[in-house]
């Protein structure tokens, strides 16, 4: 599963000379992973072979097209829980706060709630700890994943993945609530601008425990990394 779960990570960043470059060895070491079922390697292999056969530049460009022009397929995933509010500020700090408390030292530009980062992120940590991490994130990718599913884009593929690496099932009420607010047109540049200036939208409630902020994620990353007979309250949250 953490193999997956890093290839998962490089082919969901920004197309690169690198990443295109290297499907093979992606592709060979994904085929060498006994840890995780056929189903998930079928969904990975398509995305790679549909890479490898692109150029550079369009797939850098269908990227930003799917990605960085559709708020509503953004692959940060605060956008889709606290969108520009400011609690997306202290929940990107919480979460950054949990990457180091790990040990897991971000060395890149990248803003934390990238799904590539976090994704990068749950490979190096339990098995336990990412069947958790999955589940709290599900609904976001999977929504995610159904709107790529529409586009017939082979993204789809990778969410497609992740779903069946979680061993929790998805809650279709808070993937339906996603769902049911209104996908941008990238291609509509003026609607863009007055989408991003919108005031934030939470979808499916993001408070205290039952919410899929980086509070909780902590909580449970400490409850999973806590030894069996220590205490509690022994680990603040």
């Amino acid at each position: 599963m953490h193999k997956a779960l890093k290839i998962l990570s490089l082919l969901l960043s920004y197309p690169s000379e690198e990443l295109i470059g290297g499907t093979g060895e992606l592709k060979a070491a994904l085929q060498a992973d006994d840890a995780i079922g056929s189903d998930v390697r079928r969904q990975i292999v398509r995305l790679i072979d549909d890479l490898a056969g692109q150029d550079l530049y369009e797939a850098q460009e269908r990227y930003v097209h799917l990605f960085d022009r559709s708020r509503s397929l953004s692959l940060h995933l605060f956008e889709h829980v606290h969108g520009e509010s400011r609690d997306r500020g202290q929940a990107m700090v919480d979460l950054m706060g949990m990457y180091e408390e790990s040990g897991f030292i971000i060395d890149s530009k990248e803003l934390p709630d990238y799904l590539p980062l976090f994704l990068e992120f749950l490979s190096t940590r339990t098995a336990e700890e990412v069947d958790d991490l999955l589940s709290q994130t599900g609904h976001i990718t999977a929504a995610i994943g159904e709107r790529l599913g529409k586009r017939e884009s082979v993204y789809a593929c990778a969410f497609a993945a992740l779903r069946l690496l979680s061993k929790a099932k998805v809650d279709e009420k808070r993937v339906n609530a996603l769902l049911e607010s209104a996908e941008d047109d990238p291609d509509d540049l003026v609607a863009l601008d007055r989408v991003w200036q919108d005031e934030a939208v939470t979808f499916g409630g993001n408070a205290g425990e039952s919410g899929c902020g980086p509070d909780r994620l902590r909580t449970q990353m400490r409850a999973a990394a806590r030894k069996p007979n220590e205490p509690a309250n022994t680990m603040p949250v």
